[in-house]
């Protein structure tokens, strides 16, 4: 087993590409943190995890808020003395162009893709540092990298993403603590599943690949940054976008 014994949690575990990290991370036997503000799938998940006989846990968060963020932690570790990994997937979207886009479209995404990262990372690294291991792993997007039509928002917090990143691995990495990033590109998740099929093809044309991401494709990236193999890799941004070029 690659994650054996390891503590992990995952922020937006309850649905998706977490929920699918949450169950390959389980397989590899960590104990596994689904910490979402989704209570009916954060619960699910966990229990799904319990029944294939993981340790895990479900534990409500909202990572835009810092009070809720630190009452997850303080409840990770009273529950298992300590965190070795930590998977910033949470993420959400509120499209609009940028004459278009509100205060509050701005101001959401902001706050949970970006802060939410932040909060994250900032309420674990003590406990990252005193035990002289860690392994920080962000989600941010091929839109980071190159922007995309109708998502000023969305691109701005992935592009930050990717510079937080870069700076944690040169502050951490001297204490035992990598960090590292995924891009995803286009990914079949519930949300890209209700999208027209013509828009879902020309999407797929856009791939060398010519197939849409699957959430396994990027739960096996986390778990490439997350095992004992990758512990030279730092401040690396893995693009998994079956090479798409926006």
């Amino acid at each position: 087993m690659r994650l054996k014994d390891r503590v992990a949690i995952i922020t937006g575990g309850g649905r998706g590409i977490g929920r699918e990290g949450a169950i390959l991370f389980a397989r590899e036997g960590a104990k596994v943190v689904v910490a979402d503000f989704d209570v009916e799938g954060g619960k699910q998940t966990a229990a799904d995890l319990q029944a294939m006989g993981a340790e895990a846990i479900y534990v409500q968060v909202n990572v835009a808020e810092r009070a809720s963020v630190n009452a997850m932690v303080e409840t990770v570790i009273a529950q298992f003395g300590k965190v070795d990994i930590l998977i910033n997937n949470a993420g959400i979207t509120m499209d609009a162009t940028l004459a278009k886009m509100s205060e509050e479209q701005w101001d959401r995404v902001i706050a949970v893709n970006l802060k939410g990262t932040f909060n994250c990372t900032q309420a674990v690294v003590p406990h990252m540092v005193a035990a002289g291991y860690g392994r920080i792993i962000n989600t941010s997007s091929v839109v980071g990298r190159f922007g995309n039509f109708g998502q000023t928002n969305y691109a701005a917090t992935k592009a930050g993403v990717i510079g937080m990143t870069l700076t944690w691995s040169k502050e951490l990495g001297p204490k035992g603590i990598t960090a590292n990033a995924v891009a995803p590109g286009f990914i079949l998740t519930e949300m890209t599943a209700k999208m027209p099929e013509k828009v879902l093809d020309m999407m797929k044309e856009k791939a060398p690949v010519k197939r849409l991401g699957l959430p396994s494709d990027i739960a096996n990236a986390y778990l490439i940054l997350a095992e004992e193999a990758a512990s030279f890799m730092n401040g690396h941004v893995l693009a998994v976008d079956g090479g798409l070029v926006l």
